[in-house]
């Protein structure tokens, strides 16, 4: 196929008039103990960009895997052109001409530029062979077409994640594709490679190619999108023109807040003057910037205080906590506790300065399924507890009575493996880990995700007492109620940026909203990283 011309036609008009190309008629998913989607309806139109928002657990990837054969739905129908479809594979959906191209770049790396647009259908000569040289001189085309010079030969590993991520939308372009879908296509893509991007979206929409755009970044969904569809705790919400939805209405839908009572107040930053001004802080970090994450992100962090951290989806929450105890890499800032640099920040370096996280992925990044509640609890207190290597025992049994009684853990014993334990008294095994160290700081990601309203409570009070005693808490939470509630001022994150700070009487849901919903544009990416060329 050939790079996609522009049409000399105006495609928003051509997509408000075409049928649906693809639609899902009340479709449901189930996993155990989880409902993933509930009678979910959604239909593309030939022609359109269309967007699909929701935060985290919303649905949005369950439903992709389903419109592309990767799950196949417990209820409800797909269609395409109005005929039902049943994809038992990914193979089958992208015959039928969906084409999907992922956050991460799932392509061969190995393999040639070449080789991974054509992969399962090269082209061959009149001897059945693969006729090599048409192969590259179309992939040469192809890849004009989006801006990226590369030699086709090349193996598709030697080349920058954002060109590995261009040569994905080629391949997806180049196979007939009817329903193109991007989830979140410019996360590793530089500047110039976004607008090749938007080019590329607006000559597949003149083709009359339907594009169901995922994304978290405000902007380029009001700059490309045609209409949105949001989707909340696995159900529809809302689907219209974006053009009738102004940012605060579309944000209150993501998070189900009542904003009737909301107007915009033009405020795009709080800043909180003199707060804490007789305290020195615990922590200080200044102008933290990692290529494609964060953007000179600066907070401070005080002894018996919950700092909160907010933002929506994608906005740079986890990063900056990873950030903050070295897990994740620094293009350029500083980072200080108790006035000390840590001047090689790595995640052992940030253990010993006194920083703590508690993952947002307990099950992949915490605990230890396998090894028992006692195991899980002491496994980063090992060093401290061993002498001449050897570990012991009745140090480790009497730190975790404590914490076991502490926390209010309920198990049956202390060898009770962790994996059958509630979620809730998981997160508070992982608690107990990192307070045994007794740390200064104490980074919470998402502490109360995935537990019952009980155990939420009691991590919500037990973070409290953890700050009246004078631990420093940074708290990140998608729960604006959660937020507001338990922090004494709240960071806010939007585009890896910091976007304002509320203090104060504007720690309140309304002011939150307003910085959540601005209009402006996140800083440009200014690390030395992001100045080199990705190819």
């Amino acid at each position: 196929m050939a790079p996609p011309e522009a049409v000399p036609q105006a495609p928003e008009a051509a997509a408000s008039t075409a049928s649906p190309v693809l639609e899902a008629r009340s479709v449901s998913k189930r996993f155990p103990g989880v409902v993933a989607l509930d009678d979910v309806s959604f239909s593309l139109r030939a022609g359109e960009t269309h967007a699909l928002v929701g935060e985290n657990g919303a649905g949005k990837s369950t439903l992709i895997k389903v419109l592309t054969g990767v799950y196949r739905p417990d209820g409800g129908d797909l269609r395409m052109a109005g005929r039902p479809v049943r994809f038992a594979r990914p193979f089958e959906a992208q015959q039928a001409g969906i084409s999907t191209i992922y956050q991460e770049v799932n392509l061969v790396p190995l393999m040639s530029v070449a080789r991974n647009i054509f992969l399962g259908r090269e082209p061959r000569n009149r001897f059945g062979l693969i006729d090599f040289a048409r192969m590259h001189r179309e992939t040469t085309e192809l890849l004009d077409g989006f801006g990226v010079r590369v030699d086709p030969r090349r193996p598709l590993h030697t080349l920058g994640i954002g060109t590995q991520q261009m040569v994905a939308l080629a391949r997806a372009v180049s196979v007939n594709a009817q329903v193109v879908i991007m989830d979140e296509p410019t996360s590793s893509l530089e500047p110039r490679e976004v607008e090749t991007l938007f080019r590329v979206i607006e000559n597949l929409r003149g083709q009359g190619i339907a594009v169901l755009y995922v994304s978290h970044r405000m902007d380029e969904l009001y700059r490309i999108c045609d209409r949105v569809t949001v989707l909340r705790d696995g159900r529809h919400i809302h689907t219209g023109d974006l053009a009738d939805l102004d940012r605060m209405q579309l944000v209150s839908m993501m998070l189900g807040r009542d904003m009737a009572e909301v107007r915009r107040s033009g405020v795009t930053s709080f800043a909180a003057e003199g707060h804490e001004a007789a305290r020195t802080p615990v922590l200080t970090a200044t102008g933290l910037s990692s290529r494609h994450h964060l953007h000179d992100v600066s907070l401070s962090l005080y002894a018996g205080e919950v700092l909160g951290l907010g933002g929506l989806l994608g906005s740079g929450r986890s990063e900056t906590a990873k950030a903050l105890s070295g897990a994740l890499h620094l293009d350029a800032g500083e980072l200080t506790v108790d006035g000390t640099a840590l001047n090689r920040l790595t995640p052992a370096a940030a253990i010993r300065a006194g920083i703590s996280l508690l993952p947002e992925d307990r099950k992949a990044e915490g605990i230890v399924p396998g090894l028992s509640v006692r195991e899980n609890i002491v496994l980063a207190a090992m060093p401290r507890l061993s002498r001449a290597g050897v570990v012991s025992r009745a140090k480790q049994d009497r730190i975790v009575d404590i914490f076991m009684k502490r926390l209010r853990i309920k198990a049956s014993s202390p060898e009770q493996k962790v994996g059958e334990l509630s979620g809730g008294n998981q997160q508070k095994v992982l608690l107990a880990r990192w307070l045994c160290l007794e740390p200064k700081v104490l980074l919470l990601d998402e502490p109360t995700r995935g537990i019952d309203v009980g155990a939420k409570a009691e991590v919500q009070s037990l973070i409290d007492d953890l700050a009246r005693e004078g631990l420093a808490v940074l708290l990140i939470s998608s729960d604006i109620e959660e937020l507001i509630e338990g922090a004494d001022r709240i960071v806010v994150l939007r585009g890896g940026a910091v976007a304002g700070e509320l203090a104060g009487d504007d720690v309140a849901e309304d002011r939150l909203l307003e910085v959540l919903a601005d209009h402006a544009p996140a800083p440009e990416d200014k690390s030395p990283a992001a100045q080199e060329d990705p190819r």
